[in-house]
């Protein structure tokens, strides 16, 4: 098994990874499937189905949709050129992708929210369809956006996981287990078997420069969250309030009988400063995926500025060893709100985090397998219930709890020999049996829970 730490950690927009940037490229996918039919098509319609549907006003799907269509990719997002994508859109009613004929498409009735039944498939399920000149459907594919940015098609998902594929890497651990016993008979640690993984699909100057790429995004959505201030979009009139926080931290420096336990505000304002970027659209690095997307930056940031000792040459072992622990969640469970509750996001960022910590705190692969449990472990069950639908409520705030625990977690994994009762692959397995069985009202539908218990307007 062997899924890419460029895989994991993905450059996109908010709010959402599963709800937002799945759905742009799967219109993006879909533009490909129309450019390779010996036919052509007249026209474009798009049904969203389940979670997609349920909350897609709140995630910004319907406007992703629009502007996957328009040619538009997440990672190479620029505000303006959505802007007037979708204004050209809105007023022409017609769709002009490279390599195409010009489309008809009505934003305001080809694009259908069906709030019956899920797709079999996946909770977030949407199909498009193709027409012809006479209105009849000529091409139909159904794709699902299965968390973090990752999307199959139908015939996809019937083949399995994808991640039991891929090429041939000399440490292919499908398990904590197995990538404990290639690390013990290895004599290296997680990331440096992660590190000659990577090697295989581009070379150490691509890889390291990658890396570093993903840390600059990350580092600068923090920037940006303790700088801005204002009411977050969407309804609920929820202020942003990392920059506060920090202004606040910064006033107290240098006092007298300060509190220890205030470094937790710290972490908490800088996984907060992500998420409410987040909320707001902003750009993003999915880990694993966008409401989670606080948790691994707020717990590098906070070893960067806390802990002596710590270097951004050492980022990339950080993001290494984070990335082994999420591939494996991934390939054996979920990290999709939509499939198992919040215990597949925040839970997965936290064990990832957890894991990364202790590695670059010098823990040895045990310790750090032992720190992602820890932190999964006090995630399990948590449900996905976001108040209107909108990664807000309670989703900022969890992450900041979440990087909060995750430094709690690879503290306490450090201050062990790495024996330990429960293996990380049983709390993944726990989380999967869990998500099974949880009800679909707390699986990111905002059917349940706060998304019910507190007034959204």
């Amino acid at each position: 098994m062997f899924l890419s730490v460029f895989e994991m950690f993905k450059i996109g927009i908010g709010p959402s990874s599963s709800h937002t940037i799945g759905p742009m490229v799967a219109a993006g996918r879909f533009l490909e499937h129309l450019r390779g039919l010996p036919f052509a098509v007249s026209e474009v319609r798009v049904t969203l189905h389940g979670s997609l549907a349920f909350t897609g006003v709140g995630h910004a799907t319907d406007r992703a949709v629009l502007l996957g269509l328009s040619g538009i990719e997440a990672e190479s997002y620029d505000p303006d050129r959505a802007e007037a994508a979708l204004a050209r859109l809105r007023e022409t009613r017609r769709l002009e992708p490279e390599g195409l004929a010009p489309l008809r498409f009505d934003p305001e009735g080809d694009l259908v929210f069906d709030y019956g039944p899920a797709l079999p498939g996946h909770a977030n399920g949407l199909i498009f369809r193709g027409l012809d000149r006479d209105g009849d459907v000529i091409t139909e594919v159904t794709y699902y956006s299965v968390g973090g940015g990752f999307v199959v098609t139908e015939e996809e998902l019937g083949q399995g996981d994808a991640t039991a594929g891929g090429p041939a890497v000399p440490y292919p651990f499908a398990s904590a287990a197995q990538m404990l016993e290639m690390a013990e008979a290895s004599g290296l640690s997680i990331a440096a078997m992660k590190r000659e993984n990577e090697l295989r699909l581009r070379g150490p100057a691509a890889l390291e420069e990658g890396l570093g790429r993903i840390w600059q995004v990350m580092g600068a959505c923090i920037d940006r969250g303790l700088a801005s201030e204002g009411e977050l979009p969407g309804g609920l009139r929820v202020r942003r309030r990392a920059a506060g926080i920090r202004r606040a931290l910064e006033a107290e420096r240098g006092r007298n009988l300060m509190a220890p336990h205030l470094v937790t505000d710290w972490i908490t304002a800088y996984a907060m400063a992500v998420n409410e970027e987040n909320a707001a659209g902003g750009q993003v690095v999915t880990a694993p995926t966008n409401g989670a997307a606080g948790v691994v930056p707020a717990v590098i940031r906070y070893w960067l500025d806390h802990v002596p000792g710590a270097s951004t040459a050492r980022v990339p072992e950080f993001l290494l060893t984070a990335a082994a622990v999420g591939g494996i969640i991934k390939h054996n469970a979920s990290i999709s709100g939509a499939e198992c509750g919040c215990q597949a996001e925040v839970g997965s960022a936290a064990a990832m985090a957890a894991a990364g910590l202790a590695a670059v705190l010098g823990g040895d692969a045990r310790q750090v397998e032992n720190a992602a449990e820890i932190a999964l472990e006090h995630h399990l069950g948590m449900t996905c219930d976001p108040v209107k639908g909108l990664v807000q409520v309670p989703c900022i705030e969890r992450n900041g709890m979440g990087a909060v625990k995750a430094v709690a977690a690879a503290s306490l994994a450090l201050r062990g020999d790495g024996a330990h009762l429960v293996p990380l692959d049983a709390a993944i397995e726990t989380m999967r049996q869990t998500g099974r069985d949880m009800s679909e009202k707390y699986k990111e539908t905002a059917l349940g829970g706060l998304a019910v218990n507190v007034p959204n307007c």
